[in-house]
This record gives C-alpha cells, structure tokens and sequence, in this order.
C-alpha cells in the first residue's frame, strides 16, 4: 500500500480521545497510546516504555528473535530486563479525573484534549511523589522534592558527646577505630558494691589508676590492670571492646567442643583423686560409694536389657540360615555387647546431653545385614567361607564408619533438622518392613531351618512337619500372651519376670521327664548347640582376614549402606526429642547428639562392631529406675563388658523359644506400630503408602522398599498438593476496585462495566499439578456461552501469594496468553517482584519478551501490585466511557444546528436528545455491547451532566456542586454562601500536606493533580489516590481528631482549604451549611470505609 492511500485511511480512522492514534472500529484497543509519540519515555528494552495504559509498542520487535520456551530462548544471548507496566497510568488517572471536572460544555461538544506535561516541567510525565518513577525501584539519592525526605528536613545531627575530665590521654592519643562503646565504658563511673553483694563471677578488676579509697564518680570502671587469669579476656583501657580479636581456640578446648562434659567431669575427678587432703569419709560416702550403690537397681536392670537384645537380635546378626554362617549366632552377640559399650561409653562420659542414656544396636540394621551378606556370597560363592566372612564382617564395620561419618557430619554443620524434611510415613513403612522380617526371623530360627525361610514346598512341609511345628507355633503364642499382658499391665519388670519364668519352667519340665535331657533337647532343636570349647569372647575378630577381603562384593553392597545410613539417621530427630520430652530434659540439642552419634558410630566400626544408637525405650527404663548419672552408665558399661569376657558358654543352655519369643514380640510390635496404630491416624492414600513399603521389604527387598517408598511418597505429595487448589479467591472488577478516590460519575461507570474485568488471585507453589485448575479456569472463562454471558476484557493473574512456579506452570501462562488473544483478552500479571524466581521463570518461557510474529500474542503487562493493576484496567474502561460520552455529544450538537429545520409533527419524538443504548451503533461483540449500554445508561441517569449554567460560576462553586452532587439535594444558591470561607492553594509536586499523628488544620477539596494517602498502621499499610472532583481529610477534620495517614502531592495539584478557623466562621455565620457538611463528611466517611475494607479483603483474600 503507498503511503498515501495508507495516509489516507489513517485519517479517516477515529482517533483516541486522549492522542491522534487510531483506534479500532471494533473496540477500542487497549494496546492504543493516549500520550502523544514525542511525550513518551524511551524503553531499554527495544520496545517504547508504556503510556498511560503501558501498552505502547515499536518496530523494533520485527528484529527479535522468537522465544516461546527455555530451548528455544538459551542460544539468544542474555535474558533483558523487565519492567514494570505502570508507567504513566498515573498520569492517566489524572487526566481521566479532571476530564469529569472539565467545562460542562466541552462535555456536550467533545471538545476537550489531553493536556500534555510541560516540556519545561523536569518531571516530566513520569513524575510520582515527586520523583520518577523508575527511581522507586532503585537505590539512589532521594529527590529533594519527596515529601518524605521534607518531613525528615529537620533531623537532629548528632554531636559527640566531651571528653571526660579524668581522661589523661589528649585526642590525638585515643586509639584508632575506638567505638563509641568503647568509650563510654572507659569513662562511666563505677558501680559500687559491698563485700556482701559483690557477684561472685564478676571478674577481679585491678584499677591502677586511683586508690579504691579515692574512688569518686570519675574513677574509670575498667583501669590499665588485668583480670584474674582464669578469665581468658584481659580488659584495658587500650582495648576496643567493640573491636576484639577472637582468642584462639586451644587444641582441648575444641575436644572439649566435641565432648563438652568429659573435661570438666575428667579434670574434677582427677583433682580429687590426686587431692588425698580431699579423702575424707564423708565425701568418700558421699561423693563415691553412695552414688555407686543407688545405681545398682538401674545397673542390673539396663544389663538385663541388653542381655535380653543380645538374645533377640544380636544373635541373628548374621543370616543364621547359610551354612557358612550357622555358627556365628554367639559371635554376633560378641559384636552386640561391643557396640552397646562403646556407645554407652560416649554417651556417659559426655557425649549426650543425657546422663543415663542407653546405647545398644539398631535392630533395623539386622535386615540390611543380611541383604549385604547375601549379596556377597552371590558374589564370591561359597567355596571359601573364610573369604566370605572376612568380606562380610568388613562390610558391617564399613558401613558403621561410614553411618558415623554422616551422624557427625550432620552434627557439625547443624543440619539436624534437616531429616524433619523426610516424609514420617516411609519411616514407619520401613519400621513395619523391620517388623515383618522379624517375624519371618523368628520362624526361621525357631524352626530350625537350614536356609531362609521361603514359599518352596520343601520349606512348607518341613515348617508344618510334626516335629517342627511346635517349634515355631510355641514361641508365637508365647509372645502374643506377653503382647497381651503388657497391653493390660505394663511394668518393665513383666518382661523380664516373664522370661525368667519361662526358662525356669523349661527346664523343670527337663529335670521332671525322665526322657529330656539337655543333650537331647539340643538335638530336637528346643535348646542352642554349645559353642566349641575354647572360643574366646573376642572370636568374632578372627573373621578379620584383610589379605581374603573381596573389595569389589563390598562395593557392591554400597547402595544398600547408603539406605542402612538414610534409614539410620531417621530415629535421631525422632528418639531424642521425644527421649527429652520423656525425662524432662529441656536442654537438648539434636545437633550435639548427631555429633555424638558419629563418634559412637565411627569408634564402634574401628573396632569391628556395628551401628548403634540412643535407644528410647530402655533409656526411659534406665533413668527412671535410677540412672540418671553418668557413673550409672559407666558402670553399665563395664558390666556388659564383664558379660561379654564371660564367653559365649552360656548359648549352649539358652531354650530357643526364648529368642524365638523375643524376636516374635519386636516383630509383632513394630507391625502394630506401623500398620495398626497408623490407621486412624493417616490419610487413606499414605496408609497405602506405608502398608506398600512394609509388604515389599518384608517379602521382596529393603533397599528397594525404600526407594519404592520415596517415588510413592513424592507422588503422594504431587497428589495432595494437586488437590489443594492454586487459585486463592476469584472477584470481578465491580468487587475488586483500586483505591484510587474517583469522581461519582465514573464510579458508577466502573460499577457497572466492572464485571469485564476478571481478577484471579494465585497462591502456593505453582507446578504441573496445580497450574491446570488455573489453565481450565481460564478457558472456562471465554467459553462461547459463558462468554455471552459475562464478557471480560482483562484477566489480571495475582502473583502476590505465589511462591514459585516451575517449567511446566511458565509454559501454561504462555498458553493462556495465546488462547485469551484470540479472544482479545488480555492477560495482566500483578505482584510479580523483578529479578526474584517467579519473574525469571517467566522470562525464561519467553512469555514476558515480544515477537517478531505479528500474530503473536503481545506480552502480558506487568505490574508491582494489584492496586496499579486495577487502576490501569480502570483507567482504559474510563478512556471508552469517555469516548462514548464525546461521540453522544457530537451527536447532540449536530441535533441543536438542525433544530430550525421544520419536521413533520410524527418525527418529532425521534427528534428528541435524549440517549438511546442502541443510537447508531453497531455492536460487534458482546463486550462492546455492555461498553455502550453502560456509558449511555450511566449518562442518562438524572444529574449526572453538570448543567451548562455552572461553567459560567467562579470556582469552587462549581468544583463544590460536582464533588457533592450525589450527597446534596442543595443547589448552587445554596452552596454560594459557602465560597467565601474557602481558600485557593497551590501545590507544587512533592507537597506534604500533613502527616500521621498532625492535628487536622483544614479540610481539603482537589481541583487538579492527584494527591497520595499513605496509612501506616500496626496491622499493615494501604494506600489510596485522591484525584481531582473529590475531598481530603474531611474525617479527622469534622471529628477534631488527630490525622489517621500521611498525604502528599503527586503532581502539581490546585486544592480549596477550609481552614478551622473558618469552619467556626461558618459554623457561627451559615449553620446549615455547616451541617449541611458535617452530613456529606458522614457519607463520604461511609464511603472511605467501605473501599477500604473491600480492599484489604480483595488483597487478603
């Protein structure tokens, strides 16, 4: 097309009313500038900056390359920046204000134009509060213009205080970089106490300087002499004491970091012990025997624990089913009693915070154990089982180390709480998966069987054979007796009584048959075999053959000590909690007992045991019978070991139900634990969750028990999330309104096309299980039939509560986008923060950039908060109202200069001025249709059009007739008598008015400018726009009470002060007028209060 005939259909195009662009014949575009092409601020971003609808766009995209997705968007060079669409929107707000004060007859001709901003004016059209607006958003100078930093012009310098008189020390002595501090502790007067009341742990202070005698109220506190040497800081007068350097830290003293009481308990015993002055026979009683013998109860009773552990799954520590292994059931108790000792060890010398804490094996790593020996020999086979012993005793121990590594780990760089984040259900999977084994255990050994316990036929006809089953159906009923018994009466001295009892019975019925004998009770499998004479008590270390080690079968077993270790590391945020709950504790600090596990755990695998841990249970047996002392638990300690020396002879008369039973009550209780008390307790989709892990570590495998149980809690989390939705609340725009204080005109405009704007606000963490709500609720809204219904022309998107999206959720946007285009919906994205995450993601998507498309859908306008996104939507409503208002006027003049023509008398009711909805308009879409009937029914409402007489009155008569026309039913005879106590002001940008907390000095109405409200209140903040038509400050004022927000000029504004001198002139001299104004101060209270509370809701909500 030449540029002519282009030219030429541009200026037969209807122009905006607020510039020359040409706007579309089908509705008026929000894309479209009102601010003149030479008044708008440049953009960094190869696109003009927006106007006062922020939608201003260039060229200069035809040069950008497309960028729909994060692939397509890597190779283009650096992400821009972006910025905010609130540009101008201010401005426009202004002139869409006074446009409503305007000559009632440029109203009638459509005559008014857009001012443009002085080209003198430094401001510019960019100017907010007094500086630019991009200068809000930056770290810079204040403007001199702030009315913030006017109210702050008086600030009190601050002056140092004089030196004091008893300083020796001229100025220019004073040590470089003393702090004020410093300085006043040098010259404070003392602080004087008797001998009575001196603090015994204040540190001896040696004044040089004066004589104690002498000592008045300019004596220095702190003189040139030293402390006493057993405080590790020397004071001086030479020392900053804002500006010390650390001490450094003494090779014990960082041992004392890692053992905090064993220093302190170890360096007093020694005094003591060293001190023969200090033997005396009452601290002899009271300080060593009679400590020692109130531990006895809790000694014998911990001892007993541990003896009964032992039995239970110590024994089977080893996969007593193989061949290989068949005889290691006493060794394996030989490494249970040295983990219980050297954990107790660490534990009582100083280690934990509690001083009776039990340590002891985990029975969780029981099942682990065996998966990494099975393994083995699948690795290396059985044709040397010295090597396959080596290798698997070397895995237990490597694996202890390696638990202990990741304990202190923990412990050091204090991310104890960092396993809260691990989901509780897959723990108690797996301790049901724990339960399970156990049972499967105790048949296994109860029964006798010679491999593990499987669903072979041979494995069934051997378990359900004559001789066997009652075996392993003995010690089973055995252990639901206990279970009961305990679940009526439970006491720690049941256990151990019931076990008692149980062997005492055994072997009476032994000593009582004729036909029982011990030896014969062992061949029928009722008794252990007796281990071969001559075995030490440490035989388990012969197994230590480094040069048999196969190191690739222990690689192998690694992924399976990454889960024993991540299953370990579970039951100490847990357990020692509850442990301190329990024994009223309150100084527990998860870190300091990770650290201790570390060391237990680590020293136990150098010494060829195994993993341990603070056990709940017996601990809160232990301290409660007596043991809270660290004594208590040394002493435990050496009677373990005293047990262990003693040998393994005793598993030759130990009756194997009682293991079997044992084993069958932890089996049974960790199952209750898991898959019985849970069940109230979880939702239904977890309880699956924890009922899935339990069956695939009991029957399948552990390590993949726990995997499987991570990808069913993430997708247990997906799903739960999914179903809690991401959209917050949903208003219309006649519900959701900015605070911007506008003229009764066009609130009762915006009231009535407000439902075109849709308002959805968004919150949580936005991925691809909650972003499709969000996508479905935006299709849903341009439907055909719901779009007929309730047409929209905006859709803003509240990112304010949203704390993140990821690939997915930046993409759906990117889509919605496109799909509202179509419709000629457009998309506003409020509460996005430039440069966070959500900003970013974005961007990364390319949703925020433009295209060199034509047909693509033009970027999202993006704004700092939902308030200037609802203003921007307000103000491009406005911009049609107001064209529609000119178009109505038009029509109306031309009707005035052919009122002369004769028409016959049956034309004459069509002749008539008044404004039809459908007066010549063509309707292309529903949304232009409410646009219309909106304006025209809103302009043909009653008082609604100043009448042409008041353009001829003097201000404020006629700034007061439309600013309370919808509160007065009083005309402008009436109102004249009010002139006179009015008072012109004028404004300058940047203008405080008053402040928070003033006493109210005049009551205000704005003729131009806008005028900005700052609350500031202990519940939050808000903020509101007053603009031109409207009042200011009427409440305080009327009510004599103190001003409730801060305002000030945005712009140059011209404003008609009722001073409270002559508010009383007036209430003396025209008293109805005064209370006349006391009743519009009511109703425009009522108002004020009403927009705030609706929106402090719609922002809350």
């Amino acid at each position: 097309m030449s540029a002519a005939p282009k030219q030429q259909l541009q200026q037969q195009q209807p122009s905006s009313p607020f510039s020359n662009d040409p706007t579309d014949q089908d509705e008026h575009s929000s894309r479209g500038s009102p601010i003149p092409s030479e008044a708008r601020p440049s953009s960094k971003l190869g696109r003009a900056a927006s106007s006062v609808s922020g939608t201003g766009i260039t060229s200069s995209f035809s040069q950008r390359t497309p960028a729909r997705s994060f692939n397509h968007y890597a190779p283009h060079g650096p992400l821009e920046p972006t910025s905010y669409s609130s540009q101008g929107v201010r401005d426009q707000t202004a002139e869409l204000a006074s446009w409503a004060l305007s000559d009632p007859n440029t109203l009638r001709t459509g005559a008014s134009e857009y001012r443009r901003p002085s080209i003198s004016d430094p401001r510019g059209s960019e100017t907010w509060f007094g500086r630019s607006s991009r200068s809000s958003f930056s770290e810079g100078p204040s403007d001199p213009m702030d009315p913030l930093s006017l109210a702050r012009h008086d600030t009190i310098q601050e002056v140092s205080e004089p030196v004091s008189p008893a300083q020796n020390s001229s100025p220019s002595q004073t040590p470089p970089q003393s702090s004020a501090l410093t300085e006043m502790l040098r010259n404070s007067p003392p602080q004087k106490y008797s001998d009575e009341q001196q603090p015994q742990s204040s540190p001896e202070v040696v004044v040089e300087d004066a004589d104690a005698q002498d000592a008045n109220e300019r004596t220095r506190l702190l003189g040139h002499g030293h402390t006493n040497g057993n405080h590790p800081m020397q004071y001086s007068s030479k020392n900053d004491l804002e500006g010390q350097v650390a001490v450094k830290r003494r090779r014990l003293d960082r041992l004392h970091k890692l053992l905090p009481d064993a220093k302190r308990h170890g360096m007093s015993a020694f005094r003591t012990a060293t001190n023969p002055k200090l033997w005396t026979p009452h601290s002899l009683w009271h300080e060593a025997i009679l400590p020692t013998v109130q531990t006895i109860p809790s000694v014998i009773l911990g001892l007993l624990l541990n003896i009964l552990d032992a039995l239970s799954y110590g024994f089977i520590l080893f996969p007593l089913g193989t061949g290989i292994f068949s005889e290691t059931g006493p060794d394996g108790i030989a490494i249970f009693y040295v983990s219980c000792i050297v954990s107790q060890l660490v534990y009582s010398c100083g280690g934990s915070i509690f001083k009776g804490g039990v340590g002891s094996e985990m029975i969780e790593v029981v099942p682990f154990f065996h998966k990494m020996a099975y393994m083995i020999m699948a690795t290396m086979g059985t044709s040397n089982p010295d090597a396959v012993r080596a290798t698997v005793i070397s895995s237990y121990a490597l694996s202890s180390i390696f638990t202990g590594i990741v304990f202190y780990a923990l412990g050091a760089f204090k991310l104890g709480t960092l396993v809260n984040f691990f989901p509780r259900s897959i723990l108690t999977g797996c301790i049901g998966g724990v339960g399970l084994f156990l049972v499967l255990t105790g048949v296994e050994v109860s029964a006798r069987l010679d491999g593990n316990l499987d669903a072979s036929r041979e494995t069934l006809e051997k378990l359900f054979s004559g001789d066997t089953i009652i075996l392993w159906i003995l010690p089973l009923l055995l252990a639901i007796i206990l279970l009961i018994i305990r679940y009526l009466k439970d006491h720690p001295a049941i256990v151990l009584g019931y076990f008692f009892g149980i062997t005492v019975l055994f072997y009476i019925v032994v000593a009582a048959v004729p036909s029982l004998t011990v030896m014969t009770m062992r061949q029928t499998g009722w008794i252990f075999q007796a281990p071969a004479s001559g075995v030490p008590f440490y035989h388990f270390y012969s197994y230590y053959k480094w040069n048999l080690i196969d190191w690739k079968a222990i690689s192998q077993t690694i992924p399976t000590m990454f889960a024993l270790t991540l299953f370990g590391i579970l039951h100490v945020p847990i357990n020692v909690p509850a442990l301190g709950v329990a024994v009223k504790e309150d100084d527990v600090n998860i870190n300091r007992e990770l650290r201790a596990h570390g060391w237990s755990n680590a020293l136990s695998g150098c010494l060829g045991s195994i993993q341990n841990y603070l056990v709940y249970t017996n601990s809160v047996l232990f301290i409660n019978t007596g043991g809270d002392s660290r004594i208590a638990g040394c002493l435990l300690a050496l009677a373990t070991c005293g047990v262990w020396m003693a040998g393994p002879e005793i598993i030759g008369f130990i009756p194997v139900m009682i293991v079997g039973t044992l084993i069958y009550m932890l089996g049974i209780e960790l199952v209750i634990e898991a898959l019985w008390d849970t069940r109230t307790k979880v939702q239904r989709l977890e309880y699956c969750i924890i009922l899935a892990i339990v069956l695939i570590m009991g029957f399948y495998d552990f390590v993949a028990g726990i995997f499987a149980g991570v990808a069913l809690a993430c997708l247990n989390y997906v799903v739960q999330t999914s179903r809690k939705s991401a959209i917050r609340a949903n208003f219309s725009g006649a519900v959701a309104e900015s605070t911007v204080r506008r003229h009764p005109i066009q609130r009762r405009y915006l009231h009535e096309v407000g439902r075109q704007t849709s308002v959805v606000k968004l919150a949580g963490y936005l991925f691809f299980g909650t972003i499709v709500e969000v996508e479905n609720k935006t299709r849903a809204l341009i439907e055909e039939e719901a779009f007929r219904k309730r047409p929209i022309r905006y859709l803003v998107l509240d990112f304010t509560h949203v704390t993140g999206l990821d690939f997915s959720a930046a993409e759906a946007f990117t889509r919605m986008n496109r799909i509202l285009h179509r419709r000629n919906v457009e998309m506003i994205l409020s509460g996005v923060v430039l440069g966070d995450d959500i900003e970013k993601s974005l961007k990364m998507v390319g949703i925020l950039n433009e295209s060199a498309d034509e047909d693509a859908a033009p970027p999202p306008k993006v704004f700092e908060d939902l308030n200037k996104a609802l203003e921007s939507c307000e103000n491009e409503l406005l911009i049609t109202f107001k064209q529609r208002t000119d178009m109505l006027a038009q029509k109306q003049a031309v009707h005035n200069q052919s009122v002369a023509v004769p028409q016959p008398a049956s034309s004459s009711a069509s002749s008539t001025t008044s404004l039809h909805p459908t007066d010549s308009i063509v309707y292309s879409s529903p949304r232009r249709t409410h646009l219309e009937q909106a304006a025209t029914s809103t302009l043909n409402e009653p008082n609604v059009l100043p009448p042409s007489k008041w353009s001829h009155f003097q201000q404020p008569l006629p700034l007061i007739l439309q600013t309370f026309q919808d509160l007065t039913e009083h005309n402008e005879d009436f109102w004249y008598r009010a002139v006179p106590f009015f008072t012109r002001k004028e404004l300058p940008a940047g203008t405080l008015l008053y402040s928070r907390g003033d006493e109210p000095d005049g009551f205000y109405l704005l003729q131009e400018g806008i005028l900005r409200a700052d609350y500031d209140w202990e519940q939050g903040r808000y903020s509101e726009s007053i603009v031109a038509g409207t009042a200011c400050g009427e409440l305080p004022f009327f009510a004599e009470t103190d001003r409730s927000a801060t305002v000030a000029a945005e712009k140059d504004c011209v404003a008609w002060l009722l001073t409270r001198a002559r508010w009383r002139e007036l209430e003396e001299k025209q008293p109805e007028v005064a209370r006349e104004l006391l009743k519009i101060g009511l109703k425009l209270t009522s108002e004020r209060m009403a927009a705030i509370t609706s929106y402090v809701l719609v922002a809350a909500g």
